[in-house]
């Protein structure tokens, strides 16, 4: 996870790194402004918190359970998932937000954790 950490610290984009049992391990810059809080103020979160705690909405405004979130979908199944879903950061702002994540394995077929890759999707 060490690596997965700095891997995701150098990308410009952001990403959402959580360990096997769905532990938030760390969140990188790009992510902040999005999350609405640095990574350094919320620190890990169980599976439990992060996947409830930026209310996440379909695009009717449902809310969505964690098992339709994308992550926990990769989490639970191993095998990469996409979405697309509106989110409240904890600044209480809006975002619509598209997510890819994937199975982080090691060798041999360990797995290591997930890693999702997500983007502000808001039309302006």
């Amino acid at each position: 996870m060490i690596l997965g950490r700095q891997f995701a610290d150098s990308m410009s984009m952001p990403v959402f790194l959580v360990d096997t049992e769905g532990t938030l391990v760390f969140y990188n810059e790009p992510a902040e402004s999005i999350l609405g809080l640095r990574f350094g103020e919320t620190g890990s979160m169980r599976v439990e918190e992060w996947s409830t705690v930026f209310s996440p909405t379909d695009i009717d405004g449902k809310p969505l359970p964690p098992e339709g979130l994308p992550l926990v979908q990769t989490l639970t199944n191993k095998k990469p998932a996409h979405g697309s879903f509106y989110i409240k950061n904890l600044k209480g702002e809006s975002h619509f937000i598209t997510v890819t994540s994937f199975p982080l394995e090691g060798r041999p077929d360990r797995f290591l954790g997930a890693l999702a890759l997500f983007w502000n999707s808001n039309f302006s």
